[in-house]
């Protein structure tokens, strides 16, 4: 098989777990247990464009989120969402758990995924909460209406926590697992 027809079956696959990750966020799951920074970390991982790593994990979530609030939040709003308040500290987090992925996953071991997993979970909560904190009215601009805000955040953490780690495992052991499979997605170089 040539190299070419690898990198585009290793790119759709890669692409679809992205996808379906995303879209996993549609079951019934805890608060906060969800795909997010696994999802980034797998991008930055092993897309070799690295504007794919950035743009594959963004678009698929942006894909659920319509889903999301148009669908199964419809309730919560009067017009059709395409972009949700709140979605750019989001998307912006997404971004950075992207670069930790960059940094810490050049080489693929179980201690540098679990580094980055609790690395995207703190960024997340820290990110998130700051922009509920500076884009809502729920709390007041100061330093105490901050603290309430991160305190307030605090039993949705460990969720969060547990969702990257759960969805970290099961993306890149599902995908280490398809390359030893399926030779037609594996490269030589182990990532691409």
């Amino acid at each position: 098989m040539t190299e070419k027809k690898v990198l585009n079956l290793r790119f759709g696959a890669i692409a679809l777990m992205v996808l379906l990750a995303a879209f996993s966020r549609l079951l019934p799951h805890p608060p906060n247990f969800a795909p997010i920074g696994a999802m980034a970390l797998f991008g930055a991982a092993y897309f070799s464009q690295r504007y794919l790593s950035f743009a594959i994990p963004i678009a698929s979530m942006w894909l659920s989120d319509l889903v999301l609030n148009n669908v199964v939040y419809s309730q919560y709003f009067d017009h059709f969402v395409w972009f949700y308040p709140g979605c750019y500290w989001t998307y912006g987090v997404f971004i950075l758990i992207g670069l930790i992925g960059l940094i810490t996953l050049k080489r693929i071991k179980f201690q540098n995924l679990i580094l980055a997993s609790l690395l995207a979970s703190i960024l997340f909560f820290l990110v998130s909460n700051f922009g509920v904190w500076f884009s809502t009215n729920m709390y007041p601009k100061d330093f105490s209406g901050l603290v309430t805000c991160y305190t307030a955040g605090l039993p949705f953490f460990k969720n969060t926590i547990i969702g990257d780690l759960v969805y970290s495992g099961a993306l890149f052991g599902a995908f280490e697992f398809a390359q030893r499979r399926m030779p037609s997605i594996q490269l030589k170089n182990s990532q691409i």
